[in-house]
């Protein structure tokens, strides 16, 4: 990333969420700037390497960027983080990471190349002269997140290049990400091997995913004769909606059956697909709209929705409420 003072983009506001869980955690004196943003969805760009170097002044040590990532949390990437927790392996996230990184960074054009036997991920810097602070975390932010929540086994890196001078302490580094760190190089990126983005991921044991089954079979429970094919149908209509993968016959051949097989099954339950989808949504877009971060087109996005409004229509027919009625009506924010 670089020292943007001209450049009006923004950062995702939950980031602001995450240097405030760092502050606390270090019991480090919450800056007034960071106070201010803390329930904004998105907040400029500027201020957030800002916030990065009033931290570091606060305690100026090298690989701050690398202890500030060690406490992300999937709430803190906002919409990343529910379409990756749904992808099938490294590279399906991956892909993901690059369509929609700038709901995060809205900064540095990011770059993902596959070039066996590597992978490559870089921020193409628009200025000469980007922070080695605001690089750090850019990056150990995605591993770190691929460490602790998406990846069953270790996330086996080749080597993390940063285009800044080295500093004093470089083993900091090398220590945190596992791999040979080179500095003062053409661009700051991640190099993977293409053989780590065929590893399967973990999502059915993380928090979040736990959260949304948990709904999902609070509605099975509303069901008077609840099926162990009801319980299958509800997750893949979950899971398929993360992916934009919920139609009739992507769900049928899913559960192995034809799609009059799963409508006649229906019809004995005495309901319909496109009702059960919605059921679905609008478990979802509740839990969605507790994120005070994610933006309503966001949430429109997560639930396959083409446009916004559409969502909010559909909304206001399950509850007699706008989604931002309801959002102000059910939620506490908390950081």
């Amino acid at each position: 990333m670089s020292q943007f003072r001209h450049y009006a983009g923004s950062v995702f506001g939950g980031l602001g969420h995450l240097l405030t869980a760092y502050c606390e955690a270090k019991n480090l004196p919450v800056p007034e700037q960071l106070q201010r943003i803390q329930h904004q969805e998105r907040f400029d760009y500027v201020i957030w390497r800002d916030l990065l170097e009033q931290l570091y002044q606060l305690q100026p040590r090298t690989g701050l960027g690398l202890e500030i990532a060690e406490y992300v949390q999937p709430k803190h990437l906002g919409i990343i983080a529910y379409l990756a927790l749904s992808c099938e392996n490294l590279g399906e996230a991956l892909a993901r990471y690059h369509d929609f990184h700038r709901l995060i960074y809205d900064g540095s054009p990011l770059v993902v190349e596959f070039s066996p036997p590597y992978a490559s991920i870089r921020w193409e810097a628009p200025e000469p002269h980007p922070t080695q602070l605001t690089d750090e975390i850019a990056i150990a932010l995605m591993v770190q997140f691929l460490k602790l929540f998406m990846s069953k086994d270790s996330v086996h890196l080749h080597e993390v290049h940063f285009i800044n001078a080295a500093p004093k302490q470089t083993g900091i580094y090398e220590q945190y990400f596992r791999c040979k760190v080179r500095f003062g190089q053409p661009k700051t990126q991640l190099l993977l091997p293409v053989s780590e983005a065929l590893k399967p991921l973990k999502t059915g044991d993380h928090t979040l995913q736990q959260l949304l089954l948990q709904q999902a079979q609070a509605l099975l429970d509303q069901l008077p004769n609840s099926t162990q094919l009801d319980q299958r149908l509800q997750h893949a209509i979950l899971t398929g909606l993360q992916k934009n993968q919920y139609q009739l016959d992507v769900i049928a051949e899913k559960l192995g059956l034809s799609v009059r097989q799963l409508q006649r099954h229906l019809q004995q339950q005495g309901t319909t697909f496109q009702q059960r989808v919605q059921q679905v949504r609008f478990m979802l877009a509740t839990e969605y709209l507790k994120d005070p971060h994610l933006s309503l087109q966001e949430i429109a996005l997560l639930l396959c929705y083409s446009e916004q409004s559409a969502f909010q229509r559909a909304f206001k027919l399950w509850t007699g409420q706008t989604p931002q009625q309801w959002r102000n009506n059910n939620t506490t924010y908390n950081s």
